[in-house]
């Protein structure tokens, strides 16, 4: 399940692809971790990697749509997922290149206006990079407060004036999609504009990284009807559903350097030895060794499983707009995890400049602040609470999405209304197919929310608590991970052993977020005896635990060590 540069060969046709991977293997291998780190700490701009992909026309085929491409091009979810764990187990600012070019075209590709269309897919076999206008310093995420604004001139043409802030690629990309509104009829709008205008001003570089993350502002930027994208609700509904295509990623780029720091802290810790032991000898090594495997591995299962749901989305199935959000939350801070586990294992060496984790460890923090905050993805995912319990649908099996495919319905997903009314496959028939120790007693977990939910749901104050509803979400959350993930371990032959160990840590956060849900200062009476009786320990196997270990953990010795 884990991406291994030495031995890495996707189970598809598209030999186009397969290239693209040897090729970027290569690169990286070639350049090496010490010049990797080196360019990272003295915040040298990616030039060499920008020159490899437009020399291999890397985006070109992966971010074009086919009719703006060639027989290879498409947008192919499955394609992105698995580069996207590729370049962050190299670095983060590879990846960050790639994801804002992600969102910068993807208010192009839902775009009428063809000519901006046309000139994209040319900029892509160009080599080069977009960006995405959307948020601003002093509203954030706060989008329906946008102080861009688009005056008429009277002859048809418009003069932008405003500032963006957070801005990835902001500093070379020569189409920047921008979200703003007309300064007349407060219409929302999103147009193009280049960083190479006279007016267009790259203020600076607001964060202290290899990354150029800008600030720009536009100062009497002349815009045409040409350069627009689309107006009013098309706009907002635009960069919406970019978002709702982008926030995906950054799941798979924890992934990605989870994967990598993994490799180094199993290396470092076998190697060393310690009042005459082995470190992999300590028994509360092998936990957070174990730990961090297996929800590793979850966070796979899971974000593969989402980009299935992704890739047969319509108009009628949206369930993925209730799994991409948990990719982006969930996904995001379990990496968090993942990295703090491994941390206690390596300790000191995690500091040390020369190693790859020195710089996951800075670097996985980034992903749950970046395209909207967990708050805000949970404050999403709790709309869809009621009929994922209560109202399920009925919809054909999903198997495993990996064909040649252009998924153009990303970019034709519709208003960015009625999540409430989003139905869901029955959670009930994918958990009652497994007869597991750890799933058992999860699905007395599950079946004890839900009661609270009948019989002690929140008060009309509580539904208004944000802090409140944070918690009921991760429990919610809980529940739709632990369900892809069984999906996904029949379809990758995830043995019994390790999806019980899985589950072991599902066991342990439920009952955790059971326990803050209980001590919320407005919990009730009866929704605390519920709470109480969520809290439940993982049944002890230690065979089980041993046989992962020997199996999956420490069997990674010595499987990767990256090229100096």
């Amino acid at each position: 399940m884990l991406f291994n540069p030495k031995q890495y060969r996707l189970k598809h046709r598209d030999e186009r692809f397969q290239e693209i991977i040897e090729k970027t293997i290569d690169f990286f291998e070639s350049k090496g971790l010490q010049k990797i780190k080196d360019d990272d700490h003295q915040r040298i701009w990616y030039a060499d990697f920008l020159a490899f992909v437009k020399q291999e026309n890397v985006f070109a085929t992966l971010l074009r749509p086919p009719e703006y491409g060639d027989e290879n091009s498409r947008w192919d979810t499955w394609r992105i997922a698995h580069y996207n764990e590729i370049l962050a187990f190299y670095g983060l600012a590879y990846w960050y290149t790639w994801q804002v070019s992600i969102l910068g075209l993807g208010p192009i590709w839902m775009s009428e206006n063809e000519q901006l269309k046309k000139q994209a897919g040319q900029l892509l076999k160009d080599g080069e990079v977009f960006a995405f206008g959307l948020s601003e310093k002093e509203h954030g995420a706060d989008i329906y407060s946008t102080s861009m604004a688009l005056t008429p001139q009277g002859d048809g043409s418009y003069l932008a004036n405003g500032s963006k802030y957070y801005i990835g690629n902001g500093n070379v990309a020569k189409m920047v999609s921008t979200f703003g509104k007309m300064s007349d009829s407060g219409d929302y709008v999103c147009f193009v504009a280049n960083y190479q205008h006279k007016n267009y001003d790259c203020v600076k570089n607001v964060v202290n990284s290899q990354s150029y993350v800008a600030e720009y502002a536009l100062h009497d930027y002349p815009v045409t009807a040409g350069d627009i994208l689309s107006k009013g609700r098309d706009a907002w509904d635009a960069v919406l559903n970019t978002v709702n295509v982008g926030k995906y990623n950054l799941g798979w780029a924890s992934i990605g350097m989870c994967t990598h720091a993994m490799y180094e802290a199993i290396d470092h810790a076998s190697q060393r030895n310690l009042y005459k032991m082995y470190v992999t000898d300590f028994p509360h090594v092998r936990r957070l060794f174990v730990d961090a495997y297996s929800r590793l591995i979850a966070m796979k299962l899971f974000a593969l499983r989402a980009a299935d749901y992704m890739r047969v989305a319509s108009s009628e199935d949206k369930r993925y707009l209730l799994y991409n959000p948990v990719v982006k939350m969930k996904v995001t801070t379990q990496g968090e995890e993942v990295i703090n586990l491994l941390w206690d294992v390596i300790a000191a060496k995690g500091f040390e400049k020369d190693t790859f984790f020195e710089m996951a460890a800075r670097d996985i923090r980034a992903l749950p602040k970046l395209e909207g905050t967990v708050h805000v993805n949970m404050a999403l995912i709790v709309k869809f609470m009621a009929n994922y319990f209560f109202k399920p649908g009925r919809f054909p099996e999903v198997s495993t999405q990996d064909q040649k495919q252009h998924d153009q319905f990303l970019f034709n997903q519709g208003p960015t209304k009625g999540l409430g009314k989003i139905q869901f496959h029955d959670y009930k028939a994918v958990y009652g197919s497994v007869n597991l120790p750890n799933v058992q007693v999860f699905k007395k977990q599950i079946r004890l929310l839900k009661l609270l939910l009948i019989l002690a749901k929140p008060s009309e104050a509580q539904r208004k608590d944000i802090d409140f509803l944070l918690t009921l979400g991760e429990l919610f959350t809980l529940v739709v991970y632990g369900q892809l993930i069984i999906e996904n371990a029949k379809i990758y032959g995830i043995d019994d052993d390790l999806l019980d160990q899985i589950f072991d840590f599902m066991v342990r956060d439920f009952s955790m977020y059971a326990l803050q849900l209980y001590s919320k200062t407005s919990s009730s009476r009866r929704q605390m005896k519920i709470c109480s009786l969520m809290q439940k320990k993982a049944p002890v196997d230690q065979e089980r635990f041993f046989r992962v270990w020997e199996k999956n953990v420490y069997a990674l010795k010595g499987q990767y060590t990256m090229n100096t």
